[in-house]
């Protein structure tokens, strides 16, 4: 601490991100990295990128990229906002829309970046639980409110939430904002991109990090009527008017332009989730449901830091959350390639059968 700190950062409790180990050899399972690299098209327009037209500023409204991913999504340009990663887009949603009198609703389990947010803008919130299966209960949501947010599918957990439930939400919810971080969508979970048209008070965030394997890059977006994004707009622009530079929109222009590479890698990641929820399950461990790169489980005979500690030792790291301590007991484990699920699953045999 010290004296020259303004009065907020005393207040602030950041947020801590998944580990970042500098240690050769180890199977990182801990970050939802995307186990393939990128498109080879975005390898090339990042080398043809290296010009001498980087000693110029970028363009402040990154317009190829909107024009990309509205066509993309089937949407206007000006329905679209980019930012610097979809955790920048985040916190411009948070200050440009879900700061009301009423408070913020967002899952008690769910992305931790949330209540810090609303700490470092003084926005009141309140968490609600999630139900006995750890499931979004859309019930739960229908009470007056200043906005609405939540992961779909949920972070850690990976549960996804129906379509149907969101738009009956939206329905219900009509005089506040409800956005829905779709971080993890392209696994296997259905996306609100297409209730856009018909409710003017949602907004969706995407990511390059996961299903585009650019998590290095740092490309987010979101996608709303074009109110909303006039109002992130209006916040982006007095904060920082290049948040997009000449690789990052190359890159991400890039990857969407080639559709098979993206669905060839994910219906991978798809793949080996389904055999290493079976291969878990035959170890006798709890698999929560998931639609993420990701898988959310525990074993009824082991504390959940007990085998991230054993599977540290054999040089795997996972994520382990202390609290809630309703989740104490859970892994959540990035689904990797072959031989890094192989060495996973080696590990753990290790530790449940020894």
């Amino acid at each position: 601490m010290s004296q020259y700190w303004s009065k907020i950062v005393h207040e602030l409790t950041p947020y801590v991100p998944g580990e970042q180990p500098k240690l050769q050899n180890l199977v990182k399972l801990n970050t939802n990295e995307n186990p393939y690299g990128p498109s080879p098209k975005v390898i090339a327009a990042l080398q043809a990128e290296a010009a001498d037209s980087l000693r110029l500023y970028p363009d402040p409204d990154s317009s190829r990229l909107k024009a990309a991913l509205a066509e993309y999504h089937g949407l206007q340009a000006n329905q679209v906002f980019v930012g610097n990663g979809s955790d920048e887009v985040l916190a411009h949603v948070f200050q440009a829309l879900l700061k009301h009198d009423l408070p913020l609703l967002f899952p008690d389990i769910s992305y931790s970046f949330y209540p810090v947010y609303c700490g470092l803008y003084g926005i009141h919130f309140e968490t609600i639980a999630l139900n006995a299966q750890f499931e979004v209960a859309i019930d739960d949501y229908l009470r007056p409110n200043g906005g609405i947010i939540f992961p779909n599918p949920n972070a850690p957990t990976g549960i996804p939430l129906a379509l149907s439930e969101i738009e009956r939400l939206l329905a219900h919810n009509t005089q506040s904002v409800v956005v829905v971080d779709e971080a993890y969508v392209d696994f296997g979970t259905e996306s609100a991109v297409a209730l856009i048209h018909r409710y003017p008070n949602l907004l969706v965030t995407h990511t390059y990090s996961k299903s585009r394997s650019l998590a290095g890059l740092r490309v987010g977006y979101a996608l709303g009527n074009a109110a909303l994004i006039e109002a992130l707009i209006r916040v982006k622009d007095s904060f920082n008017s290049y948040p997009i530079d000449r690789f990052a929109e190359a890159g991400a222009i890039a990857a969407l332009q080639d559709e098979p590479y993206f669905q060839q890698t994910r219906q991978q990641v798809m793949a080996s989730r389904t055999n290493l929820v079976s291969a878990l399950e035959a170890l006798g461990f709890e698999v929560l449901p998931s639609g993420a790169n990701f898988i959310f489980t525990r074993h009824p005979a082991y504390a959940g830091e007990q085998l991230a500690a054993g599977l540290r030792e054999r040089a795997v790291i996972v994520r382990h959350f202390k609290k809630p301590a309703r989740i104490s007991d859970f892994l959540r484990i990035t689904i990797g390639n072959e031989s890094q699920n192989q060495a996973l699953m080696q590990a753990i045999r290790a530790l449940v059968q020894a």
